[in-house]
């Protein structure tokens, strides 16, 4: 692993994106805390903030492609740099549009565009066309643990500032927090030439798009990462009420959620060295399989906080580390001149899962007092996952060639 990040460039471009990667995923992963207080303030029920989120999951998907498009053909650094300045004036208006319809348009669109267009499919797509193809599965792998590094630091740091200054104070704080990246981003996009040319690839965006539907093995990949972010969503929503329908203080969930952004640093970085070793698939069929398996467990397990804390640590090694793997799998199906684009539309199907699962975890709750349907929902959906995988036509891992003197 640490092969890969000799060369100075290649070490510095992956530290940049990941530093962004972390503030923007690491604010947009820690909303499940502020549902408890906002209708605590406003009244207006759980199920009316879970369908904001909800629309917040499905425009941040939304936004991955397009913004990916953008930062192929633009550069990746106007894209970022408006992306980080909405995601701060989402936070910024939440508090005085705290109507249901004041936060569908606030958490729902400004800052879910904001951290969309800052996110995974234009970091990651900027970043391989400036690192070498060997190093890249590592270098996805520690950007993506930058998003896990944010999802750890965050969620304690706004609990408190959610008891000291209210959710209204801690909002307009996180607000500020999104534009410390703004100078990571100056340099990540500065001076840089890539490494693949800008004519490699397919003759163009539009063709590269309907190729990579008409391939089954991308339509696969889809159908899997849509449960990865029914998953996500589910829980970084509704974890905090999970936690307090068991009687436990709101310290437990602020804590899960950095465990499970902790884990998933390892993971990420496991799962990216993984990536240069074996195949893709095979790393996502087994990272699904032990979702269904861990939930299983939970269910069967006495709710105390160290459950808790077990079931976020044993979650968070998968919880995010399937990107390293989706988006080398997207990278050998069709090279990396768009994979901003191909890899920010797998995100999309990602959202539209993301989206079912932060607004039915309302619903649910709403009707049954509970998540019971919701957990039975997460396992079979795992297990689904983890057998659309196994089909995708990925290409065996070359063994490098020994020199014979």
């Amino acid at each position: 692993m640490f092969k890969a990040f000799k060369d100075p460039s290649v070490l510095w471009t992956t530290l940049f994106a990941s530093g962004i990667l972390m503030i923007t995923m690491g604010t947009r992963q820690s909303m499940g805390l502020y549902v408890g207080p906002i209708n605590t303030s406003t009244g207006l029920g759980i199920a009316s903030i879970s369908l904001a989120l909800a629309l917040g999951q499905f425009v941040w998907g939304v936004i991955q492609p397009v913004a990916g498009a953008l930062a192929d053909r633009q550069g990746p650094r106007v894209v970022l740099l408006s992306g980080v300045m909405l995601l701060a004036l989402g936070y910024a208006l939440t508090p005085w549009l705290s109507t249901a319809w004041g936060l569908m348009f606030t958490l729902g669109v400004v800052s879910a565009t904001g951290s969309g267009a800052a996110s995974f499919s234009v970091l990651i797509g900027a970043s391989a066309s400036r690192i070498p193809a060997q190093s890249r599965g590592s270098a996805s792998g520690v950007i993506n643990a930058g998003g896990s590094m944010g999802q750890f630091v965050f969620p304690p740091i706004l609990q408190r500032l959610i008891e000291i200054l209210g959710w209204m104070g801690a909002m307009w704080s996180m607000a500020l927090m999104t534009l410390l990246s703004l100078p990571l981003i100056l340099r990540l996009t500065h001076g840089h030439t890539p490494f693949s040319p800008a004519s490699a690839g397919a003759d163009s965006l539009s063709q590269a798009v309907k190729s990579s539907f008409k391939n089954p093995s991308y339509l696969l990949l889809h159908l899997g990462f849509f449960t990865c972010g029914f998953h996500i969503a589910f829980l970084v929503t509704h974890l905090p009420t999970e936690v307090n329908l068991c009687g436990l203080p709101a310290s437990v969930a602020s804590w899960s959620l950095a465990i499970i952004g902790l884990a998933n640093m390892v993971g990420s970085i496991v799962a990216g060295n993984c990536v240069s070793r074996y195949r893709s698939k095979y790393i996502l069929a087994l990272m699904y399989a032990s979702r269904a398996a861990l939930i299983v467990l939970y269910l069967l397990a006495p709710k105390t906080a160290l459950t808790f804390y077990l079931f976020a640590a044993g979650l968070g090694l998968t919880w995010l580390a399937t990107v390293p793997p989706t988006a080398g799998i997207v990278a050998k199906l069709f090279g990396v001149r768009y994979l901003g684009t191909l890899f920010g539309l797998t995100l999309l199907s990602h959202q539209i899962g993301g989206f079912f699962g932060a607004y039915l975890g309302g619903l649910v709750i709403l009707r049954e007092g509970d998540y019971q349907w919701m957990w039975y929902a997460d396992i079979v959906l795992a297990v689904l996952a983890a057998l659309v995988n196994l089909p995708i036509q990925e290409a065996p891992i070359e063994e490098p060639k020994v020199q014979v003197i």
